[in-house]
């Protein structure tokens, strides 16, 4: 059963002006160490971070909250997959609120993807509770 859905979309070059503006202050305030490695990393850093904060915001839409109600930036973290496939872990109040959204008797799985194509980054996550097998 589906338990949330969300999406946002972000601007690259606002993001990237942040980054120019706000510099480390604004990664350690929003990103994990594991996101600002990956981002600093790539070729597009602008557009990495600008597709995980989309991640971010899409997520707490998913948990039905938005970003006003407690959950921290970094209580959302975007890694990837060896294959490249982006997934969200999710700790603190996230968590809690993931597992409270969480019927008994089934396990939740956050699905993400993530695009971009200058200027836009876009992010949609999808919260799944599947039965937990016995």
């Amino acid at each position: 059963m589906i338990l949330g859905i969300g999406t946002d979309l972000a601007n690259i070059d606002r993001i990237a002006g942040t980054l120019d503006r706000f510099g480390d202050r604004f990664r350690n305030r929003v990103f994990t160490e594991v996101e600002q490695a990956k981002a600093d990393r790539r070729r597009d850093v602008a557009g990495t971070y600008a597709k995980r904060w989309a991640a971010k915001e899409a997520c707490s839409k998913a948990l039905g909250t938005g970003l006003a109600m407690g959950i921290a930036w970094k209580d959302m973290s975007v890694t990837n997959l060896r294959s490249g496939q982006p997934t969200m872990q999710v700790t603190g109040w996230a968590k809690e609120r993931l597992d409270q959204m969480t019927p008994a008797g089934h396990r939740a799985v956050i699905h993400v993807t993530l695009t971009d194509d200058h200027p836009w980054a876009q992010a949609f996550v999808l919260i799944e509770a599947l039965p937990i097998e016995p």
